[in-house]
């Protein structure tokens, strides 16, 4: 419904727990944010792998009796939001298969450069593809490898994959993560203490999944590095050596839960101090109190507040419990979208001049509403504010994103676009502030391909990626 940039998914792995899909089912709703189009989790008893998986939301598809028939000690979960692939159950994750190599199970984050081309070769050597997702071809290629042993199958798979990607893979014996040389998806690692003097391990998109089953953080899997757990321990090996690491920043601006770690950082500290910044370079002299666009807003204004030295109010409530919306016959009733999400309190608006702080601004039409609600509401001015550069370039690394001829400050100036959304001023935080929010104006560990059109990885086919439309969100 809003105009934003959706994360593709968010991805957990158990092993060692004996109710390993119930521990992967509660990772999975810590994730939900990451998506909400379909979910799924594959299971081991060291016999067989199982699967369930369907279109829809965690709570709605992973029922007790459900949870009851995946037995195992071993579990991968998947929730899914498509940016490479249509939105069907065919592309809901993980895919499994039975193959030479044994049953094998595959959940991932990310998208592949690379995958189109990929498929033609394999398709030429006889693979037939049962979805349109870029994950399967991970699957094929650890299929056709030459190598006999699960890890070095994979491994021989992601020597020749391009792009980003945090993988769990299960098979009947044990669990192996994996992530990309660039490190552009999150993947963090926790430790279970289990009866018995027993130790559990998981792996999950974002430590907040770590939170609510009791696992102390370890750190994060390393760009290039793979991890595998079986009954001989567990092993850490790298896969590919990488000098440059990549980290998404809207991690951290926007995609991540703020109770969070990502990538080793907090990312709740990251949006306050994007917000500090945003305030020195940006103030609004004539003020009366700061606004959040709920939710993704919030600490980027709590820490705009402090600098600007102004109130901090919640002047719009956003419902929650809403959901997805019945489809929308007309223009007249799709400008009601906002509305249903988004409530102004009037009397923290009536006469007052706000400074609207928000995120990002990707078509601007949201913005727009936004604003004239606020406005309507009985604001004198309305100044807003976001707290990244202007987004000019579309993602290729598991961001679904509109095409570069939709991305209005790709195309537009900052008058322009302020002019477009109605306010009386509009201001947006720097690429050398944003670094200096994430703690990366020396080490440059993350990428920002977003704001600049300079990607970190070599896109073959590039022209065609701008010019193509781009999945939509689903």
């Amino acid at each position: 419904m809003f105009d934003k940039f959706h994360e593709e998914c968010g991805v957990v792995a158990i092993y060692g727990h004996t109710e390993a899909a119930t521990m992967a089912h509660l990772g999975l709703h810590a994730l939900q944010h990451r998506g909400q189009e379909s979910c799924g989790i594959a299971v081991s008893d060291g016999r067989t792998v199982a699967c369930h998986k369907a279109m829809g939301r965690v709570a709605d598809i992973f029922t007790p009796d459900t949870l009851n028939k995946l037995q195992g000690a071993m579990a991968i979960g998947h929730t899914r939001y498509s940016t490479a692939g249509d939105s069907q159950l065919l592309n809901a994750q993980p895919f499994s298969i039975n193959c030479i190599k044994g049953q094998i199970a595959v959940a991932h984050n990310g998208n592949l450069t690379n995958a189109a081309e990929l498929r033609k070769m394999l398709e030429m050597k006889g693979a037939i593809f049962q979805a349109t997702s870029d994950t399967e071809v991970i699957l094929h290629l650890m299929a056709h490898s030459h190598e006999r042993s699960l890890p070095d199958a994979l491994r021989d798979a992601l020597l020749q994959v391009e792009g980003a990607y945090s993988l769990v893979v299960l098979h009947r014996d044990g669990i192996i993560v994996a992530r990309d040389p660039h490190g552009f998806r999150p993947l963090a690692m926790a430790q279970l203490e289990l009866a018995g003097d027993r130790t559990g391990y998981v792996f999950a998109s974002e430590t907040c999944a770590f939170d609510l089953i009791g696992a102390v953080y370890l750190g994060e899997v390393e760009p290039g590095e793979m991890v595998i757990i079986d009954s001989d321990g567990l092993r850490r090996e790298r896969f590919y050596q990488q000098r440059n690491t990549a980290h998404c920043v809207f991690e951290h601006v926007y995609f991540s839960r703020p109770d969070s770690l990502v990538f080793g950082r907090s990312v709740q500290l990251s949006r306050e101090r994007m917000g500090q910044l945003l305030a020195e370079a940006c103030p609004a002299p004539t003020a009366d109190l700061v606004v959040p666009v709920p939710d993704s807003g919030v600490a980027a204004a709590l820490g705009y507040a402090e600098v600007a030295k102004l109130p901090y109010r919640q002047a719009l409530i956003r419902h929650h419990f809403m959901g997805r919306t019945f489809i929308e016959p007309s223009q007249a009733i799709r400008d009601f979208g906002v509305k249903l999400k988004l409530n102004p309190v009037r009397d923290l608006l009536k006469g007052r001049s706000v400074v609207l702080v928000d995120d990002s601004i990707v078509r601007g039409t949201t913005s727009r509403k936004i604003v004239r609600m606020v406005r309507s509401a009985g604001a004198r001015e309305v100044h807003l504010r976001i707290s990244c550069p202007p987004t000019l370039s579309p993602c290729f690394y598991g961001v679904d994103t509109p095409t570069k001829k939709e991305l209005i400050a790709a195309n537009n100036s900052v008058e322009e676009i302020r002019r477009f959304v109605e306010a009386d001023s509009l201001g947006y935080l720097t690429l050398p502030l944003l670094r200096r929010a994430v703690d990366d104006a020396e080490r440059l560990d993350f990428c920002y391909a977003c704001y600049t059109g300079d990607y970190p990885t070599d896109i073959v086919n590039i022209s065609e990626l701008l010019a193509a439309p781009r999945p939509s969100a689903r």
